[in-house]
């Protein structure tokens, strides 16, 4: 898992009046990437950096349109099916055929 305080570096967040929205999308992004590869990431010693770096890309998504999803999905690329298609193809050599 991706610590809250690596993942507001990331966002480039400082305050902590978003930490239980930031928190709430790494468990989405750790339910998407557990839904793609397959298998839980607890599964791992030490969780790769592709691994990591899907998570990071997923809650930068969510979090940069959590205001409009609606109008990305319909009228710009970056919606949600997009963001989870990118990290098809990152987390893709990770996967297993099935649960």
């Amino acid at each position: 898992m991706i610590p809250l305080e690596e993942v507001k570096l990331y966002l480039r967040v400082e305050g902590d009046e978003e930490d239980a929205l930031i928190s709430s999308f790494i468990e989405i992004a750790r339910s998407i990437c557990e839904d793609i590869l397959r298998y839980p990431l607890s599964e791992f010693e030490e969780v790769p950096v592709l691994v990591k770096q899907a998570m990071l890309y997923c809650i930068a998504n969510m979090y940069e349109k959590r205001e409009g999803t609606h109008h990305y999905m319909k009228n710009e690329s970056g919606g949600i099916l997009e963001t989870i298609d990118v990290m098809k193809n990152i987390l893709g050599n990770l996967r297993k055929e099935s649960w």
